[in-house]
């Protein structure tokens, strides 16, 4: 990391990189620790050392733990609900620290279950695309019940750039550079709907099985983006309907480019 810093002389960095995904921390917890809390201190050390104007770090919604209300930044996060929550939470906590003594600018943007073309394959949207595809079951935890504020990719990039274009700078009230903003859809999508949908426009019908809640999960996430939106002129677009289609072209030509290679 440091021979690229100074081979690069990067003046932003923008990190998203990170073990993500709540289950598989609960039986891998070891992972999450190397690449999410040494892996972001070598981050934060490198931004400091070869004094980088802004960084931009991705965090989580799953900081929230379990969400009534849509949740704002200034919302209780000091109680995270598993381990990959308390990671986040961490690099939060150590960015804050590392701009407060160093000065840095950083700024944290909390993600809130992000889809699209060439998601992760441990998401719902893709697990559910391939299943259903393929004539097999899916697995629906809580009975269905979960509700997730699924956010295109296109809106969180749009969110992320204009993030990295708002440096935070020390003022009368500010007295450390440093921002956190929700980057979501401001709008929960039932997860039963997701399937309906998705079913609609594969034209196949779900084998569905309906479990109990797993260990870890939280019912609901759903973001507040008045700060984004005033702040940063963030303005996510892509409905649920629309971000689905979007998703379905771009899976169809990728399983159709595997079969070849």
């Amino acid at each position: 990391m440091k021979k690229l810093f100074k081979k690069e002389k990067f003046d932003y960095v923008i990190n998203l990189a990170a073990q993500a995904g709540v289950r598989m921390s609960i039986d891998k917890p070891d992972s999450y620790f190397d690449s999410n809390l040494i892996g972001f201190y070598n981050i934060l050390k490198c931004c400091t050392n070869f004094k980088i104007k802004h960084l931009v770090a991705a965090s989580s919604s799953s900081v929230y733990g379990e969400q009534k209300n849509n949740t704002k930044e200034n919302y209780e996060t000091s109680k995270p609900t598993q381990f990959y929550a308390a990671t986040k939470k961490a690099n939060e906590v150590m960015a804050h620290a590392f701009s407060n003594i160093y000065k840095i600018p950083i700024t944290m943007i909390r993600l809130f279950t992000v889809y699209g073309p060439w998601g992760r394959p441990d998401m719902a949207l893709y697990k559910f695309t391939e299943a259903i595809t393929r004539k097999k079951k899916i697995f629906l935890y809580n009975q269905g019940n979960h509700l997730r504020d699924f956010t295109y990719i296109d809106d969180i990039v749009s969110g992320i750039i204009l993030s990295l274009n708002k440096i935070p700078k020390k003022d009368k009230k500010i007295s450390i550079p440093f921002e956190v903003y929700n980057l979501g859809n401001n709008k929960s999508v039932h997860l039963k709907k997701l399937v309906s949908e998705l079913q609609k426009q594969l034209n196949i019908k779900a084998k569905i099985i309906y479990l109990k809640k797993q260990k870890g999960d939280v019912i609901k996430t759903s973001a507040s983006i008045l700060k984004a939106r005033k702040k940063l002129g963030y303005a996510p677009k892509t409905q649920i309907e629309k971000g689905i289609s979007k998703f379905l072209l771009w899976y169809m030509k990728y399983k159709q480019s595997e079969k070849f290679k």
